[in-house]
């Protein structure tokens, strides 16, 4: 059996178990409102956030989330993941050379902004607490980080690794450097 087969298969038992038809079990059937857009137009109060709910409800990344949304980000972000985006705070970018994050957010300079945001994004779950110092991990954008850990501080290249929050899809580490591509 192939994996289309097996998929088919797959969907066709779920149906059956909730008891009802393809038909039955669309949006429009169940009365749910159809939004236009992405991952991020669904609307669910009672789950908990994914990793652009936990930026967004940060008084501390107010920055980072106007990145993410100007590179056009949230949907994919928003999506099922899992995800560590190691978030740098507002702090952070304030550290940066002065009009660098002016910069990045105009339109011209939005490929530099995506590859920025994209070497902050893992994909997986990277807990602090389970790195080992010297592992090289993969990022989004092609790129590679490196974790160092000394005396219990866990530090993704030099920016250290101040807190994690759970989110829906992955984890968000809370970092106090902005992570730049070599």
């Amino acid at each position: 059996m192939n994996m289309k087969q097996l998929t088919s298969l797959a969907l066709i038992a779920f149906l059956a178990s909730c008891g009802g038809s393809p038909e039955a079990t669309t949006p429009e059937a169940s009365g749910a409102v159809i939004k236009d857009g992405g991952q991020s137009t669904v609307v669910d109060a009672e789950s908990q956030p994914n990793v652009v709910g936990v930026a967004v409800s940060s008084p501390d990344h107010t920055t980072l989330v106007t990145a993410v949304t100007t590179a056009e980000l949230v949907d994919a972000l928003s999506n099922a993941g899992p995800f560590t985006v190691f978030a740098p705070t507002n702090a952070a970018f304030d550290a940066l050379p002065a009009g660098t994050v002016e910069g990045l957010l105009k339109t011209e300079q939005r490929d530099d902004l995506i590859n920025i945001l994209e070497y902050h994004v893992a994909l997986g779950v990277f807990k602090p607490e389970d790195l080992r110092d010297g592992q090289v991990q993969g990022m989004v954008n092609g790129g590679n980080v490196t974790f160092h850990v000394k005396d219990g501080q866990a530090m993704v290249n030099d920016a250290k690794i101040v807190g994690t929050v759970p989110a829906a899809n992955g984890l968000v580490c809370v970092i106090d450097k902005v992570l730049l591509p070599g």
